[in-house]
């Protein structure tokens, strides 16, 4: 049903070996070669503004997406180009409203960020277990898609063959982060989103020459393939089975558009940068890759289903995670040269480097968390040597539980683990970061509040919605315990989040805000217009 060659099976197999020792070597030859904070947190901000923004698209384009949104775009069509969109548009919200401040507010962590102006053990706690809450379900998903993505390329489909390749390449990306810290993950995120998007740009080409360079007719040939017609190029598609699917959609964007640019492994690479110039120089760059990335999965998934129909896609994963190979693979016709099986090496490679990268900056980040929020802050005389040691052992920590894990879920449904990490971004971070940066009354309580309520809210609300079960496509299809009829929690969680910290910050009382408002203007310089760069 794949069509995937033996030939390309070897190629791939081969490929993928490289790219996991080139890549280890690599972390190896940039990591810090001594204990100096500054050089595992930032890299000494040693990258120029081009390598930088392409490690923060590289971060942000996960294999969840490139799969998963290119999945919805070859099965519901319209629905999945408004999502992919959703998702550029996140970073672009990044880039104009929080990227400047951040930056300028953090040092190595987002607990920084937020104790900039409100010191205090447990608001870096607090902060600490919002990103290990966030990060770990989209590592899970990452882990065990590793295992998938193996069995479907070479052809395998014994269990304990994915288990171990779950294993395998979870002690390679604890590795990366581990040695490589943020330098050496940067650089394997930059190689990641050069193959990637070089790669599917060469698809896309195929693709469109297929049709005579016409969007038109590949629009119109996926929506004949597509068994739905005209309605594959119309919205609702995606939430045509929910109750409500107008406030469904809007919602569900909601939370991509609010939630996917302040994950904190996305924000951390802002304060690789060295000045408010070069964060907007290198966010340029990153939207930029965004950007292309959106027009190229665009193109790959429409043309998947134009070339190989959409129930052959269904058919082969129900949520459309192989769309994009099938898609890749269906470009180059029935009769592959070997030039194309190179080709088809190199996008299959991509994808494979895309999990590897992925995790490893999910890791970094939820081990630089721990070390410098958590344990280096009660130790107020902790040296650079130990917390870096503590970081390397926080890396191992984060790891292996989510390798666990990941082992356990790995024949469920991964959807609802992706939402609720952008449901946690939308409804605890954003209104945190927001709060923070620009609210000059906003009080410790305001923001534990929204930290802890959101997150909360979500977590109540997530297993009641129909991606966890009633539904044959759901988490846990054999069941129903569906009782809130949305796809995501956005509709309760984000006023949540917002309203949390509000009200936290009237029961503080007029005094306490006060003396927040001018604990705020002492260091709005600071924040606002990068005046002073000063560690934390």
């Amino acid at each position: 049903m794949t069509g995937f060659s033996d030939s390309s099976q070897a190629m791939s197999l081969v490929a993928f070996s490289a790219v996991a020792t080139i890549t280890l070597l690599l972390c190896v030859m940039t990591g810090p070669d001594r204990d100096d904070l500054d050089e595992f947190y930032t890299g000494y901000g040693s990258l120029s503004p081009m390598r930088n923004g392409l490690a923060i698209g590289g971060d942000y384009i996960s294999a969840a997406t490139v799969l998963g949104t290119g999945g919805v775009i070859a099965l519901c069509g319209y629905d999945g180009v408004v999502l992919a969109l959703s998702t550029a548009l996140s970073l672009m919200l990044l880039m104009f409203l929080l990227a400047e401040p951040l930056r300028n507010a953090g040092r190595f962590t987002m607990g920084d960020a937020l104790a900039r102006r409100m010191p205090g053990r447990s608001v870096r706690i607090a902060a600490c277990a919002v990103t290990l809450a966030t990060l770990l379900p989209l590592m899970l998903v990452q882990l065990a898609g590793t295992g998938q993505l193996l069995a479907f390329i070479l052809g395998f489909s014994a269990d304990s063959l994915k288990t171990g390749c779950i294993i395998g390449l979870g002690a390679l990306m604890i590795s990366y982060a581990a040695i490589g810290g943020m330098k050496g993950t940067a650089l394997i995120q930059i190689l990641k989103i050069v193959m990637l998007l070089g790669s599917g740009a060469v698809i896309a080409v195929l693709m469109l020459n297929k049709f005579d360079w016409d969007p038109g007719a590949l629009f119109g040939a996926a929506a004949r393939q597509s068994g739905v017609g005209s309605a594959f190029l119309q919205s609702g598609l995606e939430f045509a089975h929910s109750p409500y699917p107008d406030l469904d959609m809007i919602t569900s964007h909601l939370a991509v558009v609010l939630g996917g640019g302040v994950l904190p492994h996305v924000t951390m690479r802002m304060y690789t940068a060295t000045s408010a110039r070069q964060v907007r120089r290198s966010m340029s760059w990153a939207v930029s890759s965004v950007a292309l990335f959106v027009l190229v999965i665009t193109v790959v998934g429409f043309g998947a289903t134009a070339l190989i129909g959409r129930a052959v896609i269904a058919q082969a994963d129900p949520q459309g995670n192989t769309a994009y190979l099938l898609g890749s693979r269906a470009a180059f016709g029935p009769d592959v040269s070997t030039a194309e099986t190179f080709l088809f090496t190199t996008v299959t490679t991509a994808i494979f480097l895309t999990l590897l990268a992925s995790v490893a900056g999910m890791i970094l980040a939820c081990a630089n968390s721990l070390a410098h929020d958590v344990f280096a802050t009660r130790v107020q005389e902790m040296s650079a040597r130990h917390e870096m040691t503590l970081a390397r052992v926080s890396a191992l920590a984060v790891g292996v539980p989510a390798i666990l894990l990941a082992t356990l879920v790995q024949h469920r449904s991964l959807q609802p683990l992706v939402t609720l990490s952008f449901c946690l971004g939308a409804s605890a971070i954003a209104p945190a970061l927001v709060y923070s940066l620009f609210w000059r009354r906003y009080t410790r309580t305001g923001l534990l509040c929204t930290l802890i309520g959101g997150s909360l809210v979500v977590l109540l609300l997530m297993p009641g919605t129909n991606l966890v079960s009633g539904s044959p496509v759901s988490a846990f299809p054999e069941a129903d315990f569906n009782w809130f009829p949305f796809t995501t929690t956005g509709l309760v969680s984000i006023p949540a989040g917002f309203a949390f910290g509000w009200l936290g910050t009237v029961v503080s009382g007029r005094r306490k805000a006060e003396e927040q408002r001018r604990q705020y203007e002492a260091v709005e310089g600071w924040i606002l217009a990068g005046a002073v760069r000063r560690g934390n």
